[in-house]
């Protein structure tokens, strides 16, 4: 992409993420613009995965550029109620899967390892499965032995309350939230371990 390129693109320019303020953008591979674009792309393709994988794309906000605490409210598979007071206060990871997602089934273990890495520290993990039956989450939590509860958001309201921030139909997206409720970072698609640590560290030292 041409400087040139960048400059004019509607997609960078409207992008809702960094409407209002400049973000600090960590980009793996690829540049802001060329993550939409792939995205984009693959939700074109028709290739019948029903979902659009990222491309692992991390993207942080500066503090002062961070938007207001992201308004959740949903109900976890076990019947309890979350709403936004849940968020404050502490560091939470919101990671948006389903079971048949391919990638999100390789990230489970990693998920579940940096969770029992940062409890110690009162940072949250949530899950927020977007299309599955309880019978079916539950399997898949025990699968790959997840500790941390998920929101079952078959109805989309968590998705909702995050919109313009995880793209309908990327899964996996993985949040982390500043102690305030406020989206410090985001990785599009599988995250990768180390990389994820450090977001969560940057949140959690802040």
């Amino acid at each position: 992409m041409t400087g040139n390129d960048a400059g004019s693109s509607p997609l960078s320019r409207r992008s809702v993420l960094t409407a209002g303020g400049a973000a600090l953008a960590v980009v793996l591979g690829l540049s802001g613009c060329a993550q939409e674009d792939a995205l984009a792309q693959q939700a074109k393709a028709g290739d019948n995965k029903n979902y659009v994988a990222g491309d692992g794309s991390v993207t942080e906000f500066a503090v002062a550029d961070r938007k207001s605490p992201i308004a959740i409210e949903g109900k976890l598979f076990d019947g309890t109620a979350v709403t936004a007071e849940a968020f404050q206060g502490k560091v939470t990871v919101l990671n948006f899967w389903f079971a048949a997602c391919a990638p999100c089934r390789v990230e489970a273990p990693t998920l579940e390892a940096l969770h029992q890495d940062f409890k110690s520290q009162g940072v949250q993990f949530f899950g927020v499965n977007l299309r599955d039956e309880k019978a079916t989450a539950e399997a898949f939590d025990k699968t790959f032995s997840l500790t941390y509860p998920s929101f079952n958001d078959k109805d989309g309201a968590v998705l909702l309350a995050v919109s313009g921030l995880v793209p309908p139909g990327a899964v996996p997206t993985t949040l982390v939230l500043d102690k305030q409720g406020r989206v410090a970072s985001r990785v599009l698609g599988e995250i990768q371990k180390g990389t994820l640590k450090s977001l969560i560290a940057a949140a959690v030292a802040e």
